[in-house]
């Protein structure tokens, strides 16, 4: 699971509460992260690859949404790796991990383990969080016609800067001066957490905004493509609709866990004693989320992929197909027009009008195949409302 507890723990001087869910059945709590980690990173991966008797998804060329949904899921699967590889150790090699325990000790690797695997799971996740709002201010974008795939490369600097810049300040003001001083106050932990968690209440508060004015962006679409709303394009709308809605399902289920347990936490280290009986249902609750925690975060990897493309099925395509060149194909066309050219006439002026005026309905369809990307039907019912399936 991904928590700045992991990084408080490293403190040989951690705090009560720290101490009272890092130790609360430690092997138990590992076993879930190693098995819940490992189911969603092979079914990720199972999602993401090609399908057989199912066509490669066709994205517009102008659109980066594609790659940045490619982008969670792989910040998602390397987080599981870190999660499996840091509860694997921590079960195999038990003296190793109570090291990080002894103050001033001379072994270094105990610490610089728990230091590296909780940085590690810290950034990756909290890249994902900052991929999951660029997608939706790609979305937002895309609809207005403001993005294409150039902005990937802001979206790149944006995403891995901040959450590198964040990891590297919160962990650098929680282990201010040395990693034997940390925890002294809560001056060294609150910034730390505000790092840490702030991605997370931006996607919480923003992406639902965006999403909804996304929404409306692409019903207005719809009804000014040809000038009227059908029951088609009322279904796509709805879909795209539910598409985002389960985007934020996903995340509120995976992660309002965190907050939860967050907050009975720091409620328990503002008290002179977390084990006074009065405290006991609090404690309880603190460490049911912590186990639910282990359950939930890993998983996202794999509800996101569902959220985004639905069930692939299990019939994985492994064989490798020779792709067409692109030029290989204008040059058999050209030679083709070469051998049997046809003559100009009234009729060629007529359809090059035509393309001209449906130019601004491929963009739009372009717009809409994006954001219902992965959903056979809504392709479908896009393409027979085309002006072009229609015979413009």
């Amino acid at each position: 699971m991904a928590s700045p507890r992991l990084e408080t723990y490293c403190c040989p001087n951690r705090d009560a509460a720290t101490q009272l869910v890092m130790n609360f059945q430690p092997e138990v709590f590992c076993g879930v992260c190693i098995g819940s980690a490992s189911i969603s990173v092979l079914l990720t991966i199972l999602q993401l690859l090609p399908k057989k008797g199912q066509s490669p998804r066709k994205m517009p060329k102008a659109s980066s949404s594609s790659t940045i949904l490619l982008l969670i899921s792989i910040c998602d699967i390397l987080g599981g790796l870190g999660m499996i590889f840091r509860s694997s150790i921590w079960l195999g090699f038990p003296g190793f991990i109570a090291n990080i325990s002894v103050v001033n000790g001379t072994d270094v690797w105990p610490s610089t383990f728990c230091v590296g695997s909780a940085m590690w799971i810290q950034l990756l996740y909290s890249a994902g969080f900052w991929w999951l709002f660029c997608y939706a201010v790609d979305s937002y974008l895309v609809v207005r016609r403001s993005a294409g795939l150039s902005t990937i490369v802001l979206y790149h600097m944006m995403t891995w800067g901040l959450a590198v810049m964040l990891c590297v300040e919160g962990i650098a003001l929680l282990y201010y001066p040395s990693l034997s001083s940390c925890e002294n106050g809560l001056e060294h932990a609150i910034p730390h957490y505000i790092t840490t968690y702030a991605p997370l209440l931006l996607v919480l508060v923003a992406n639902p905004i965006l999403f909804r004015r996304t929404v409306s962006a692409v019903a207005s679409l719809l009804k000014g493509r040809q000038g009227i709303y059908t029951e088609n394009e009322r279904r796509l709308g709805t879909e795209i609709q539910m598409r985002f809605f389960k985007i934020m399902l996903v995340f509120v289920i995976c992660w309002s866990s965190n907050i939860i347990n967050e907050t009975l936490l720091f409620y328990l280290e503002m008290q002179p004693d977390i084990n006074e009986m009065p405290l006991k249902n609090i404690r309880s609750a603190a460490l049911i989320t912590w186990i639910i925690m282990g359950v939930l975060n890993p998983m996202q990897g794999f509800l996101f992929t569902l959220a985004f493309y639905g069930w692939t099925g299990w019939r994985v395509d492994l064989k490798w197909r020779k792709r067409e060149i692109p030029w290989e194909s204008m040059s058999s066309s050209t030679a083709g027009e070469n051998a049997y050219p046809s003559p100009v006439n009234y009729q060629s002026n007529i359809h090059d009008s035509k393309k001209i005026s449906t130019t601004d309905s491929q963009q739009t369809d372009e717009a809409i195949s994006m954001l219902s990307e992965g959903n056979t039907s809504s392709d479908e019912r896009l393409t027979r409302s085309s002006p072009i399936y229609q015979g413009w």
